[in-house]
């Protein structure tokens, strides 16, 4: 018998979910459970092998650390992380640096506090430009710790983007402002809104591909 965590509620549909090397299985509030029990043992095959997956990634995510001498992207390139005698950390153009003698986890927030930083710089300067060009004007434009989406635009034209877009390639993060920014637009991913950002971004799927392959690079790195 495969176990799962089971969550019930208003809906038609029973679904697997698999997260950070739990099974969970949402069915509806009158479903019986031997048709749950059947439909999970009926999903053993993919369940065995995305579950084992899962841990694995699982795993990756709780040994993440940083430290003197590890690399890590900036605007798709790697720089060193350097200690340095003082109480400043930052990225001087060639390299992160942070004070001595810091333990993993501080260095990480310094690490974490310099991209922020530089994200608020960089993209929403980016923003500017882009909806200079798009003819655009957003109510607002914020950097947010987001961590499973890169960017979102709501329905009162308020755009955020995660900080961690910053590790991507310089195109990579024009194509995220580009996309939020057609949002206003188009609120959703219709023909028409991949018109909008095909006229300002010919190679976008270029883009899309690259963001695709950093996905899955942080999904096993604790960047929280």
């Amino acid at each position: 018998m495969i176990k799962y965590n089971l969550i019930r509620s208003k809906r038609k549909t029973i679904a697997i979910h698999i997260v950070d090397g739990e099974l969970a299985v949402k069915a509806s509030l009158k479903m019986p459970q031997a048709d749950i029990d059947k439909f999970v043992n009926s999903k053993k095959s993919w369940i065995d092998k995305n579950l084992s997956n899962s841990i694995v990634k699982k795993e990756q995510k709780e040994s993440f650390a940083l430290n003197y001498g590890d690399s890590i992207l900036l605007m798709g390139k790697s720089y060193f992380i350097i200690g340095r005698q003082g109480s400043s950390a930052g990225f001087d153009g060639r390299c992160f640096f942070v004070p001595e003698d810091l333990s993993s986890e501080k260095i990480k927030q310094l690490i974490i506090n310099t991209y922020k930083a530089f994200a608020k710089n960089y993209i929403l300067s980016r923003v500017i430009v882009f909806a200079d060009k798009m003819s655009l004007e957003p109510k607002s434009a914020k950097i947010t710790s987001a961590a499973a989406r890169w960017g979102s635009c709501s329905s009162k034209g308020c755009l955020n983007f995660s900080w961690r877009l910053v590790m991507a390639d310089e195109d990579v993060v024009d194509y995220l402002v580009v996309h939020e920014l057609a949002h206003l637009k188009v609120m959703n991913h219709s023909k028409k809104f991949w018109v909008i950002v095909q006229n300002v971004l010919p190679n976008y799927k270029v883009m899309q591909a690259k963001l695709r392959i950093l996905s899955k690079k942080l999904s096993v790195e604790n960047w929280s």
